[in-house]
């Protein structure tokens, strides 16, 4: 009777006592999230499209960093974007200059075609521009003292000026000429490739010009002739096999004449 008296007492206040532990049953509901991917904005205007420009996914390689294409205008433009036409080494310059001696060679796209230059054009149009200041001011200072004239002699600071403009200008704007034609036309045209050709075809000009130094009229015409002629038929046989297939022989007797015209006018204005 005692014995179950004490058995209803508390004891979680004893000392040593253990208190009862209950146990709740854990009823947080957990909530499955769909696996998904978060999206950065702005959308794409592509209806979804994945493409660079609509939604981008995080984890994922984006092309924010990655160098854009650049305008096709602004390229033009830049210097260097022509950088790639300058990459030539000595060997590869003498060779396609040697080459521009040959008229009728016809071979010189096949030369250059891994790798037209610009800097042909450049070097070879500049020294021209000097040579025919230097050695047409000569020129016609031998001619005076073979002629024995009682005038003075003076230097034409003009020459420069003419030599300038006439070679700079034939040099970029007939290739140019020529490439929006066959372009027109329906033919392949390049023209890095028309620059490069019709660059070197001057360089047999700078070699004649010191040979228009001799005081002989009729001399200094036999040489501008032949001068023409080869300038004339290396320039044609080129674009002939350029343009193989297309029938442009008028283009093809046009680039002739304009060379022979060129050789004239060398001849007429700086060795008079």
């Amino acid at each position: 009777m005692e014995d179950s008296s004490f058995t209803g007492l508390p004891t979680s206040h004893l000392l040593g006592s253990v208190p009862a532990v209950i146990v709740e049953e854990d009823k947080t509901t957990k909530h499955v999230v769909p696996d998904s991917k978060i999206q950065i904005f702005p959308p794409a205007a592509n209806g979804g499209d994945r493409r660079p420009g609509g939604y981008q996914t995080i984890g994922t390689p984006t092309e924010t960093f990655e160098q854009q294409p650049t305008n096709n205008w602004r390229g033009f433009f830049s210097v260097s974007s022509y950088s790639q036409y300058f990459d030539v080494d000595t060997d590869a310059v003498m060779t396609r200059l040697i080459s521009s001696l040959n008229p009728v060679g016809g071979d010189f796209f096949s030369k250059i075609d891994a790798n037209p230059d610009l800097y042909g054009l450049i070097w070879i149009s500049t020294t021209l521009v000097f040579v025919l200041a230097s050695v047409g001011n000569l020129a016609t200072f031998l001619m005076q003292k073979h002629g024995e004239s009682s005038t003075s002699w003076s230097f034409d600071v003009s020459y420069m000026n003419t030599a300038a403009w006439s070679i700079y200008g034939y040099a970029i704007v007939v290739p140019v000429a020529y490439y929006f034609f066959l372009q027109y036309m329906g033919s392949k045209a390049s023209l890095i490739r028309f620059w490069c050709m019709w660059g070197y075809s001057l360089s047999i000009f700078i070699f004649s010009s010191f040979l228009l130094l001799i005081p002989v009229e009729f001399l200094r015409w036999i040489i501008t002739l032949l001068t023409g002629v080869a300038s004339a038929s290396f320039v044609a046989l080129n674009l002939r096999s350029y343009i193989e297939g297309n029938d442009l022989s008028a283009t093809i007797i046009a680039a002739f004449v304009l060379q022979i015209g060129l050789a004239v006018f060398i001849k007429a204005w700086f060795f008079a």
